[in-house]
This record gives structure tokens, C-alpha cells and sequence, in this order.
């Protein structure tokens, strides 16, 4: 963590300790290399392999590992898929011996803080993959909850629909419009069809010790 402020490597060392405590598995890598590497002793060839959209696993290199001849990729995205055929994908995640994401944020109190739209992705995260490997820059690291639901509204969302070229209110403001109103709660936002924040989820202590395995890098991915 030599790059890092002493107070920042004190962050991690203390989500790390809490995550582990919560009974999912926690890694600190200093870079991006070295999260390539240690994914590649997480998995084994043939391994049939699915993952949810994310900036993370690709600004990495991880999405290149994953998808590589090496295991069965279970691509959602492939050229000429039918909806139908997407949905099939979907259906045989649950079935997948590893199931890569990133997380919106993780808490120094070893929480994870997903909200999705469409939802495939916290599904896999909760369920059916024999492991999830979640790859996170620091950068995710926030106090608690609070700042959890904070941060999705301030980056996360309005980051997330500006990639996927969604037309929603946050990817022209910036910012959830519930962002900074006293009297806004967890789930309010937007009324657009589009809206991507829908389901709302906290991983806290899991009953399963080390399905989710959590990757923290030493540098900033990801939104």
C-alpha cells in the first residue's frame, strides 16, 4: 500500500478485517496486475464463468482473463443473441462456478452496497453462483451505509447511466435529484421508465463463509 496515505491503507486494513469478520473472503492487491493474478488462482480452467456489467473488470484486465478460451463464458452480450437467449444466459448464471461484478460500495464495517435495475447482477451476487468474485478499487471504500446510499446517488447511478446512454435525470444533472434533500429516503429517485436504481441490497454476515470473495485494489476503478 506504499502509494496510499497511511490513513487510506488504515480504511482497508479495516474493511478487510470486517469483511472476513462478516465471513466473505477480503484480498488487498496494490494494483491491477497483481488482482489479475491472484483472479487466475481464484478460478480454474473450464470453469464456467458469468459476470454483470462493470467499468471495474474491464479497466482491470479481468474481463479480458474471464472471457478468454481458457473457461466457458456465459456471454450475455454476444452478437445476434435473441432476448430469449439473453434471458437463457441469465437463467444458467445461477449454475456458473464463478460469477464476477464489482460492488457500488463496501463499508469499513464489511458491507456490501448494490443497487441494480435490471437486477441479474445482485441476484447472482445473493444466489445460485458457486463464488462471486467482486473486483473493487478503493475507491469504493466508504464509512457505512449512509455514505453507501450517498455514494450510489453521487457517482454510481449518474456514472452508470452516462456509460450505458440512458436517458434518466441523474445522467443530466449528475446526480440523483434525491441526492442532498433532507427529506429524502433510501429508495426515492426518479419516476423514468429507465431508471436504473430499483432493488436496493446490503450484503452484511453471510450464512455461506467465502462464497463472495472480495478483491480490493490499491487504485481508483469504476464508478
Amino acid at each position: 500500500m506504499s502509494a496510499l496515505t497511511n490513513e487510506t491503507k488504515l480504511r482497508i486494513e479495516k474493511t478487510i478485517k470486517n469483511l472476513k469478520a462478516n465471513k466473505m473472503d477480503a484480498y488487498y492487491c496494490e494494483n491491477k496486475t497483481d488482482a489479475c493474478n491472484l483472479v487466475k488462482t481464484l478460478i480454474k480452467k473450464g470453469d464456467v464463468i458469468s459476470s454483470g456489467g462493470s467499468v471495474t473488470l474491464k479497466q482491470t484486465g479481468v474481463y479480458d482473463i474471464i472471457t478468454s478460451s481458457d473457461y466457458n463464458y456465459l456471454d450475455r452480450t454476444a452478437e445476434g443473441l435473441t432476448p430469449e437467449q439473453v434471458e437463457e444466459v441469465y437463467r444458467k448464471t445461477f449454475s456458473a462456478d464463478a460469477y464476477f461484478a464489482s460492488s457500488n460500495a463496501i463499508t469499513e464495517n464489511g458491507e456490501l452496497y448494490n443497487v441494480d435495475g435490471n437486477s441479474n447482477r445482485v441476484a447472482a451476487i445473493l444466489y445460485g453462483p458457486a463464488s462471486v468474485i467482486l473486483v473493487c478499487g478503493y475507491n469504493k471504500i466508504v464509512k457505512n451505509i449512509d455514505e453507501a446510499i450517498d455514494r450510489v446517488k453521487k457517482v454510481a447511478a449518474p456514472g452508470n447511466t452516462i456509460r450505458l446512454n440512458i436517458d434518466a435525470p441523474c445522467s443530466k444533472l449528475g446526480k440523483c435529484i434525491s441526492a442532498d434533500k433532507e427529506d429524502a429516503e433510501l429508495c426515492s429517485g426518479c419516476k423514468s421508465d429507465r431508471r436504473i436504481c430499483c432493488n436496493y441490497v446490503v450484503c452484511a454476515q453471510q450464512r455461506h463463509k467465502d462464497r463472495i470473495k472480495v478483491i480490493i485494489i490499491g487504485e481508483e476503478y469504476g464508478y
